[in-house]
């Protein structure tokens, strides 16, 4: 059982962050936002695929006019990416954005900040202070040579303060670095300094493989110390990917659970059937469901039958055959070509009689 880091809670939208509240997953648009259509389009993808939470980046008056029809036609919370202009920030706020991704430090004088935190106040909108390896201060290159934990930590520290000078508290904090050591470190560090949610990720971890790699690790290992309340895995592929690779971290750490848990065997020279056809088919086409479930696909006698009992459905192979389980059970000895859509139907029926009632759900 992982021991959560107890923070305090923040609200983006109708969603909890912090405080006990499920690990949250969100996702970032790589539309251009002021194409409404089209950014629209990709947000309900992501909301298909389980994403709680959606950013989308603001980098002019256009963009930041756009997330009120954005934001009517979607149905979960909005984050504008704000950087440098605090006239953007306002603007969004006063377009229906539920939450601002901005570094105070960066977006003027004091006074300019002054008035997005009082906006910000007034809505009941929280800000997420997001630093990065790639784009921290120039003192702090200077004092620390080149981005260290230590750095990034300090360029949070820094940021927050100006927030809590004007009795701003509803905040988040993220740290990310493309190296997952940077990463870890810094996470470690700012989680023993302050008490406000973490929101957790590797930034540019890259292509869908490698990416994933490194923000299994990085994000892994962070929630297996209980420190994240709120993840995004940063990929350069399609964002809908981030949103799955998310879950399945998650799955991995017992921390929540949505959608098939495909428990299949690497296959190896005792296998009689194709094993990895039938994998990626069944789950290509079980992807749409939301139920946590637990689908068993073994290609062979050793591991089969003890893997098969142990999940909600599944199949073993033989030669040019397979067994069919369902709950622990033999149901039925089928051929190869028969497997697939005996499975897929066996999985919709446990879909139709059962019901998730888990808060992990």
């Amino acid at each position: 059982m992982i021991n959560r880091r107890k923070t305090r809670q923040i609200k983006v939208g109708n969603v909890l962050i912090g405080g006990g509240a499920p690990v949250v997953v969100q996702s970032m648009t790589n539309t251009d936002t002021r194409d409404i259509n089209a950014t629209v389009v990709q947000i309900k993808r992501l909301e298909e695929a389980g994403c709680e939470i959606v950013r989308v980046a603001v980098p002019d008056k256009e963009a930041a006019e756009a997330l009120k029809a954005i934001k009517s036609s979607i149905s979960i919370p909005l984050i504008a990416d704000i950087h440098f202009d605090y006239r953007l920030a306002l603007l969004a706020i006063a377009n229906g954005a539920d939450a601002l991704r901005l570094n105070p430090g960066n977006i003027g004088d004091e006074k300019r900040i002054e008035h997005v935190v009082k906006a910000a106040e007034e809505r009941g909108i929280p800000i997420r202070i997001g630093v990065n390896a790639g784009s921290l201060e120039d003192d702090l290159l200077n004092k620390y040579g080149h981005p260290t934990p230590e750095a990034m930590v300090e360029s949070a520290m820094r940021h927050i303060r100006i927030l809590e000078d004007f009795d701003f508290y509803d905040m988040k904090i993220s740290l990310k670095a493309s190296n997952v050591f940077t990463t870890l470190n810094a996470y470690r560090l700012i989680s023993d300094k302050v008490d406000y949610p973490l929101h957790v990720g590797v930034s540019e971890a890259g292509p869908l493989l490698s990416g994933t790699v490194k923000s299994a690790i990085g994000i892994g290992l962070l929630l297996f110390e209980g420190i994240g309340d709120t993840i995004r895995v940063s990929l350069t592929t399609n964002p809908v990917e981030e949103v799955r690779v998310a879950y399945e971290i998650l799955k991995a750490l017992n921390i929540r659970h949505r959608g098939v848990n495909i428990i299949s065997c690497p296959t190896c020279g005792r296998m009689e059937i194709d094993i990895e056809k039938i994998a990626a088919e069944v789950e290509k086409r079980l992807s749409h469901i939301t139920l946590p479930l637990n689908v068993s696909i073994l290609g062979c006698v050793v591991n089969g039958i003890g893997e098969g009992k142990e999940a909600d459905a599944g199949i073993t192979g033989g030669k040019e055959s397979g067994l069919l389980f369902r709950d622990g059970k033999v149901i039925r000895r089928l051929k190869e070509s028969e497997l697939v859509e005996a499975l897929i139907k066996e999985v919709e029926d446990l879909v139709q009689n059962k019901k998730c009632t888990s808060l992990n759900c």
